[in-house]
């Protein structure tokens, strides 16, 4: 594998330091491998759907927010979600016709409670890229739908997702966990997706 200095972060989130990269390209598979600093503090589950409700602090939903907004302004030509694949997969797992994204932003990509530590450190960066308004929001909410009140809490705290917008970022991330759940992830959360994606409409 070769070795690349990681440079300056691209925006100034709490995240682990990234130490260096590490590329390698076998039978033309892509391969990468990131050392990033340690972290101590916990996650805030083991598991990225919920089992348990979270007491979720002012202060630690405050940070999130400034974190999320900050990586929403940052600009890349990375994808974390393709309208090509939103047209093809939102009829096909939720029978609905496939929403038109009306407004792209930059997003973590996977930002779920077991990619967030107890301190509000951001886990796991490598799926970062432009997708739907409102979809790291919309992320958090789904995998916290079996935790009610955690899941009333996000909704209430991250306003877009009462919005045009964020109704299309829920029914999208709704269709990526319905089409991970018939490949065998998280068949438990199946009965609140279905229902998550008929509210979108």
């Amino acid at each position: 594998m070769g070795g690349q200095r990681p440079g300056r972060p691209l925006f100034p989130v709490h995240k682990p330091e990234l130490h260096a990269v590490y590329d390698h390209q076998t039978d033309g598979i892509a391969y990468r491998a990131e050392l990033t600093a340690y972290t101590s503090s916990p996650v805030l589950s083991p598991d990225p759907v919920l089992s348990a409700e979270l007491d979720l602090a002012p202060e630690f939903l405050e940070q999130l927010h400034a974190d999320v907004r900050t990586v929403n302004q940052a600009v890349t030509d990375r994808v974390a979600v393709r309208q090509q694949w939103i047209d093809r997969v939102v009829p096909l797992m939720t029978s609905q016709e496939a929403p038109q994204i009306r407004t792209w932003q930059c997003a973590h990509g996977d930002f779920h409670p077991a990619n967030l530590t107890q301190d509000g450190t951001i886990l796991d960066w490598e799926g970062f890229g432009m997708a739907p308004a409102g979809y790291d929001a919309a992320t958090l909410y789904a995998y916290s739908l079996t935790a009610p009140k955690t899941a009333a809490r996000i909704f209430e705290e991250f306003k877009i997702l009462d919005s045009p917008d964020g109704r299309q970022a829920l029914l999208v991330v709704a269709t990526e966990l319905l089409q991970a759940a018939s490949r065998g992830a998280h068949p438990h959360l199946v009965p609140d997706l279905v229902a998550l994606a008929r509210r979108c409409t």
